[in-house]
C-alpha cells in the first residue's frame, strides 16, 4: 500500500464506502445514520466496488450507518478482495458472534475498529464495553483479521476515564488501541480540559508500538491547535455516501459531490492539488494518514473551494494511535 502510494498520487489510499445508512444503535453524538434506509442493492455495490478497483483504490473500508446490516457483506468483501484491495470495515461490533466472525474469516476481511464509547450504557451511547466484552472475547479467540478498538474522550462523554478501562482491556485481549475525540457538527476540533488531555496521553501511550508513531497532529487536536498540512481528501481519500457520490469525507459531504462513476483520474489529480479550506482544524485521521506520504511533495496550487457544513449533532472520529 505504501509502496503504491509513494510511486503513484494518480490513485486513492483509502476509500469508505456506505452500504447502509441504517444502524441498529442511536449513539446521541452520531448523525451518520438513521433507523429506516434499505441496503444499497448488492449489485451496485458490487459495481461501486469495481469502480473503486479501476482507479486503483489500495484499501476499501465499509461504513455505515452499520455495515453488518448488509444481507450481502461476506460477498462484497470477497469483491474487494478480488480487486486486489485490502479489505475493511467499522462496525459497532453488535452484530458479532462465533459463526458472523468465522464467515468473516472466510470471506477475507482484513481489518475491523469497534469503538466503544465507555463501561456501561447510558443516553449518549450503548457501545459499552460492558455489553461488547463477550463479542470481544469470540474475536480474540476466533478472528484471522486484525481488530481495533477505538475508545473515546471529549465532549458529550460522562466519564472520560472510561477510555482507559476500554484501551486497557483492548490490550488485554491482543488488539491495537486507538483513541476518539468527539469534535463539533462540522468536523473540526475542541480543545480538551486538562483531564481529558491527560486520559488522551495515557492512552497514546498504551498503544502497541510496532506501528510508525506518525501522531504528531492529534498531539495539536488534543490541544485544540491548528494543524499546518497538505489535506488529500478527494484524491487520497475518498468517501463514498450511499448514494454513490464522492465527497471529501463524512464531515464534508457536497464537494465534489460526483458520482463515482463518473470519477476520473483527472478528478484525483485535481483534487490533489487543491487545498482544503477545512483542513487546518480538521479531526478526521484517515484523511490525515493517507496524506501523509504526500506532505513532501505536491504544493497545492488551487484555492479552497468551501466546502458545505455538516449539519447536526457533534459526532466522533477516530484518532488512531498505535
Amino acid at each position: 500500500m505504501v509502496a503504491s502510494g509513494v510511486a503513484s498520487t494518480s490513485h486513492p489510499v483509502l476509500a469508505h464506502i456506505i452500504p447502509t445508512r441504517r444502524c441498529n444503535l442511536s449513539c446521541t453524538y452520531c448523525n451518520e445514520y438513521d433507523d429506516f434506509s434499505k441496503p444499497v442493492p448488492t449489485d451496485e455495490m458490487v459495481r461501486r466496488i469495481d469502480l473503486l478497483g479501476k482507479l486503483g483504490t489500495s484499501v476499501i473500508s465499509f461504513s455505515g450507518g452499520e455495515p453488518l446490516l448488509h444481507p450481502d457483506l461476506d460477498d462484497l468483501i470477497r469483491r474487494i478482495r478480488k480487486t486486489g484491495a485490502i479489505a475493511g470495515m467499522i462496525t459497532n461490533g453488535y452484530l458479532l458472534n462465533v459463526d458472523r466472525i468465522q464467515r468473516l474469516n472466510r470471506a477475507g476481511l482484513d481489518h475491523m475498529q469497534i469503538s466503544i464509547d465507555n463501561v456501561t450504557p447510558d443516553d449518549v451511547s450503548k457501545k459499552s464495553l460492558k455489553t461488547l466484552d463477550l463479542r470481544l472475547q469470540w474475536l480474540a479467540e476466533h478472528a484471522e483479521f486484525h481488530v481495533n478498538i477505538n475508545s473515546v474522550v471529549g465532549g458529550g462523554i460522562h466519564n472520560p476515564h472510561d477510555a482507559i478501562v476500554v484501551a486497557k482491556r483492548a490490550v488485554e485481549l491482543g488488539f491495537t488501541s486507538t483513541v476518539g475525540i468527539i469534535h463539533d457538527g462540522d468536523g473540526q476540533l475542541q480543545p480538551l480540559s486538562e483531564d481529558e488531555q491527560h486520559i488522551y496521553l495515557q492512552v497514546r501511550d498504551m498503544g502497541k508500538k510496532n506501528y510508525a508513531r506518525l501522531n504528531y497532529f492529534q498531539d495539536n487536536i488534543a490541544h485544540g491547535k491548528e494543524n499546518k498540512w497538505k489535506c488529500r481528501a478527494g484524491a487520497r481519500y475518498l468517501y463514498i455516501c450511499e448514494d454513490g457520490l464522492v465527497h471529501y469525507c463524512s464531515q464534508q459531504r457536497g464537494y465534489p459531490g460526483k458520482p463515482l462513476a463518473e470519477y476520473t483520474t483527472a478528478d484525483i489529480n485535481r483534487e490533489f492539488i487543491t487545498e482544503k479550506g477545512c483542513a487546518p482544524r480538521c479531526t478526521v485521521a484517515c484523511v490525515h494518514y493517507t496524506s501523509y506520504m504526500d506532505f513532501w511533495r505536491s504544493p497545492q496550487t488551487i484555492p479552497p473551494v468551501p466546502p458545505p457544513s455538516a449539519s447536526g449533532k457533534d459526532k466522533l472520529i477516530q484518532l488512531e494511535v498505535r
